[in-house]
């Protein structure tokens, strides 16, 4: 026999844990249904050498699919993947491996400088969001000749697409002086959204690189196209620092019509100029040696009238601090994320031991990031302070650091484009 009350609370309890069980088949069913739905804001379809990728979804997904040639030559594919593909990147990821040599690069830890950091004012708990690689702040000398670049652009009308193949460069400057070649690969962007980025995959030791790789861009109207500019940047992959930037290519889409068919173009690989880029924002930091202790301190301390990066038009800005003894990378730290904000402030602090006879050739790069937890961090913008600085003011702010030992030297920068 059971007493009222327990019956009472027995019955409750089923109530309740069928109520809450129901609730979670619907919500999972309703959040399933509206991902089905759901579009993506563009597709894209990547051929590379008549292999088609197409992601279905904008995901941070891998999928790799081994590719075997038989004797004859013919490509047999194993695996039920496909290729590599990074749907937030949407483009060929080279190998970052590479057998370690006689000339391999020092060992980061053989240098004679250590980092530690102070106190972060944040409040904040601390995120780890993944910063991208950056290009190196040198580029090739205004003597060197840089190479030209042949593509394609064709539109479909029935998919509203834009096709671009990128097929081959040639005489591009060699990067390497140990192998007197290059790693060279490519970036694509379509300005001025900045919506669709792309890559090839690394062609290694070679100056004439046949990359032969189509990019289908869905949902960019024909109208659209004279307001659009294709912007390719050169690079040469290096394992041990940063990759090289050999050039650009801007290609307004003004002049091109590609309503009767394919248009194929050779352009000529410039030199990348910096002060052309639109507006990234500015950064307030702030350094001070201390040449008894042989201490840097660099404090990020704001930034100002950063782009618009997210629908909401605001942006989860945070600020990525890496510093370079000559072209290595030797200690790297972030501030915490500032969310929705275009003007955050950061006020966190940073200390590094630097010898008075390297602080010549120590670099301090300030790299701006938009956090985003469902897609790739983007890069908003750059600064470089010291050996590489690139702007007049990054070079004026390093003297002043320099001659003015024990005095905290606290100046406003543009940023850059990356």
């Amino acid at each position: 026999d059971v007493s009222p009350v327990v019956a009472g609370l027995i019955g409750a309890t089923v109530l309740v844990v069928s109520v809450s069980v129901t609730v979670f088949v619907w919500t999972c069913c309703h959040q399933q249904a509206e991902k089905k739905h759901k579009t993506p804001p563009y597709k894209f379809i990547h051929m590379l050498k008549g292999i088609s990728i197409y992601p279905e979804t904008l995901s941070n997904k891998k999928k790799i699919n081994r590719i075997r040639r038989e004797k004859n030559g013919t490509p047999k594919e194993t695996g039920r993947g496909n290729l590599l593909v990074d749907a937030a990147e949407s483009g060929l990821i080279g190998s970052n491996k590479a057998p370690d040599g006689p000339h391999a690069a020092p060992h980061v830890d053989q240098l004679p400088i250590q980092v530690h950091y102070g106190d972060e004012l944040s409040p904040d708990q601390s995120l780890t969001p993944g910063g991208s690689k950056t290009s190196s702040p040198s580029s090739p000398g205004d003597d060197v000749m840089l190479g030209e670049l042949t593509f394609s652009v064709d539109y479909n009308f029935p998919k509203k697409a834009l096709v671009v193949t990128i097929q081959e460069a040639h005489g591009l400057p060699v990067m390497d002086e140990h192998t007197q070649s290059s790693d060279p690969y490519i970036k694509m962007t379509i300005l001025p959204d900045k919506r669709h980025r792309v890559k090839t995959r690394v062609l290694r030791k070679t100056l004439d690189p046949v990359f032969d790789e189509t990019f289908t861009f869905y949902g960019i109207p024909y109208s659209q196209l004279q307001d659009l500019v294709l912007h390719f940047l050169v690079l040469s992959f290096d394992r041990f620092s940063r990759d090289d930037v050999i050039g650009e290519v801007m290609v307004p889409l003004a002049g091109v019509d590609p309503s009767t068919g394919k248009v194929q173009l050779t352009r000529e690989i410039l030199k990348r100029n910096i002060q052309k880029c639109i507006s990234r924002g500015e950064l307030q930091v702030s350094l001070s040696y201390q040449p008894v202790a042989q201490r840097m301190t660099v404090v990020v301390l704001k930034a100002r009238h950063l782009p618009k990066m997210d629908i909401t038009g605001l942006s989860d800005p945070y600020v990525k601090v890496n510093v370079y003894y000559g072209r290595k990378r030797i200690a790297k730290k972030k501030t915490h994320v500032k969310k929705c904000t275009l003007n955050p402030v950061f006020n966190e602090s940073f200390i590094y031991d630097i010898p008075v006879d390297l602080l010549p050739d120590i670099s301090i790069e300030f790299l701006v990031i938009d956090f985003d937890r469902t897609t790739k961090n983007e890069v908003v913008g750059r600064l470089i302070l010291g050996a590489h600085s690139i702007t007049a003011g990054g070079v004026e702010h390093w003297r002043e650091v320099c001659e003015n030992p024990r005095k905290p030297v606290a100046k406003w920068h543009s940023l850059s484009e990356y």
